[in-house]
């Protein structure tokens, strides 16, 4: 079977908390075999991932769109997905008919949710489908925004939630809160801008010191000092220490206890954790800027060990490039003036600034995985013989997971 990778693009409700992923499986055999072929490929790589890795892998608790064509459309593949937590996204190629409208109505008696992928405008031809999927995508790219605010009033006549694709920045994202949308998702979600002028919350200040304290090699007493700076950080990160994510059995009373129990190197990873973690929307909001680099820290963490499996410091050295690699965004300043108030090993500054040495590589690797850039992906797995695309696959299956466990 040919190659297919992963990628996850997040989408966000009206308070910008991760409410779903769309999932995004991309062929690496770029000498397709045809339509069938590639749909059959696919439908059994997305039943393979959710029979063998379980649905919270892939997705946690949040909810997964699925593109789908018109041939796995019709595919019984469908049927094995998990109905409660799928999305299925009628991609905008499929022509309606009253086929396609009878197998819609199918699908949701089953108990699927569906979605149409790229609407421009409402024609009425989906008019049909309206009453029977949830959720519209409105590719933002491909309609005058002269015309949007029309288009949003017409299509909220009907009982389906508004999504905004392709929000670039700021200002699009505002306007579509304004004009109602429920749903949005883009590279600002997903890549939050850095905006200048505006301070990063004290929280995060505080957190950045402690971390730059912990790779000092400052005594424990001035890192449970500087906590105690913070109350609400110190309660975030005695959850996080007493989580099931931490592998710890012995339950932790103090900050001063956590640090002896669970040692420096362990409990700086939950720091950066928290960094992400802290000033989020509200109770119990998942921060799509905090599953990205959970994420990426922890697949280049597995990574690093599939390349050298006994070289510890490189292992950890990996994870903190991948953990950090978001902080000009996190923290709204660029890179080098952040870097530069840290005690970073060289090898990371290099990796997070030039994207140089093979930490770098590797980041830069992450990076094209995320968007999706498979060639970009084949040519450095091709530079490195060890890391095998089925490995890839693997070790980002298991990163998922991981960050989509991980309680704060």
């Amino acid at each position: 079977m040919q190659q297919i990778f992963l990628a996850r693009q997040p989408i966000v409700d009206r308070k910008e908390s991760l409410f779903a992923f769309e999932l995004l499986f991309r062929s690496g055999n770029t000498a397709a075999a045809g339509v069938l072929n590639d749909t059959h490929a696919t439908a059994q790589v997305m039943v393979n991932a959710f029979g063998e890795m379980g649905i919270a892998e892939v997705l946690g608790a949040h909810k997964g769109f699925i593109n789908l064509d018109a041939t796995f459309l019709y595919s019984d593949t469908i049927e094995l997905l998990p109905r409660q937590q799928v999305v299925l996204e009628l991609l905008e190629t499929i022509a309606i008919d009253d086929a396609v409208i009878a197998r819609c109505h199918e699908l949701k008696a089953m108990g699927f949710s569906l979605a149409l992928d790229d609407v421009l405008e409402l024609r009425d031809e989906i008019v049909p489908l309206l009453s029977v999927v949830d959720v519209v995508k409105l590719d933002l790219m491909q309609i005058d925004p002269a015309l949007l605010p029309a288009l949003v009033k017409k299509f909220k006549q009907y009982p389906i939630k508004l999504l905004a694709e392709k929000v670039e920045d700021r200002e699009q994202a505002r306007r579509c809160m304004e004009m109602g949308f429920d749903m949005f998702q883009g590279y600002y979600f997903a890549r939050p801008e850095t905006l200048s002028g505006k301070r990063a919350d004290p929280s995060k200040i505080t957190l950045l010191r402690i971390l730059t304290l912990m790779l000092g090699e400052a005594e424990n007493e001035k890192i449970v000092e500087a906590f105690k700076e913070h109350p609400t950080l110190a309660y975030n990160l005695m959850r996080m220490v007493n989580s099931v994510g931490t592998g710890l059995t012995t339950k932790i009373s103090s900050l001063s206890h956590g640090l002896i129990v669970m040692g420096r190197r362990p409990l700086q990873r939950w720091v950066q954790l928290l960094l992400y973690a802290s000033g989020k929307g509200g109770e119990g909001a998942v921060s799509p800027l905090m599953q990205l680099a959970a994420t990426r820290g922890k697949l280049m963490e597995l990574v690093a060990q599939q390349v050298r499996p006994y070289d510890l410091e490189y292992i950890d050295r990996a994870f903190m490039v991948g953990m950090l690699s978001l902080l000009d965004t996190l923290m709204n300043e660029p890179l080098p003036a952040i870097l530069a108030r840290m005690n970073l090993h060289e090898e990371v500054e290099a990796a997070l600034l030039q994207r140089s040495g093979d930490l770098g590589d590797m980041l830069t690797l992450c990076e094209k995985l995320e968007a999706g850039d498979i060639a970009a992906v084949q040519e450095r797995l091709r530079a490195r013989p060890g890391l095998t695309a089925e490995i890839l696959n693997k070790v980002q299956l298991e990163a998922l997971g991981w960050a989509n466990n991980i309680e704060v």
